[in-house]
């Protein structure tokens, strides 16, 4: 759950989405694990991300514009990264500055596979509090999940294209778990 709150004077709901994407790149652990582990390559092969900086182990995510519903945002929130090599990235929303309307939890997890390939499996869930009636919790997730699901497309993309990697030799699947 997203930890603070946005400051209106009343609650304001928390809308989610999850997407789970599991894919077998035919590329090495290490070279994927370098675009997954570098905060700039990340944002640069992720839409709707602008940039992440760094302090420590907190990551500050910073999106662009998001609409739903009428209503825009450019949230960045801060998540708590935990890495251990080569293998798993947990992420979990932790702000540090004080309160924050959007949040992330989840990992990245790499294995390698017999042929040489890497088994990667990537599990998001996005929180984001919108000064929206709580009726319109289906159509805002429907729009979070779509928005999730082309995004991690065209992440799969840019890094099939960063790897040198023919997208037709990967096999990629999402599995919408909203």
């Amino acid at each position: 759950m997203v930890k603070g709150t946005i400051g209106y004077e009343a609650p304001v709901p928390c809308f989610e989405a999850r997407n789970i994407s599991v894919a077998d790149v035919p590329a090495s652990r290490s070279a994927i694990w370098e675009v997954l582990r570098s905060p700039d390559l990340l944002a640069e092969m992720t839409p709707l991300i602008d940039s992440i900086s760094v302090d420590g182990d907190h990551w500050c995510w910073k999106l662009g514009g998001i609409s739903a519903l009428g209503v825009e945002v450019a949230p960045a929130f801060t998540e708590k990264m935990t890495f251990t090599p080569e293998r798993e990235i947990r992420f979990e929303h932790d702000p540090v500055g004080g309160p924050e309307r959007a949040g992330a939890a989840g990992v990245y997890t790499l294995s390698d596979n017999d042929d040489g390939s890497t088994h990667l499996e990537i599990d998001i869930t996005l929180h984001v509090e919108l000064p929206l009636p709580k009726l319109s919790r289906r159509a805002v997730q429907r729009i979070m999940q779509a928005s999730m699901e082309r995004t991690g497309d065209a992440f799969a993309r840019r890094l099939y294209a960063h790897l040198g990697v023919d997208p037709t030799a990967a096999t990629q699947q999402t599995i919408r778990a909203s």
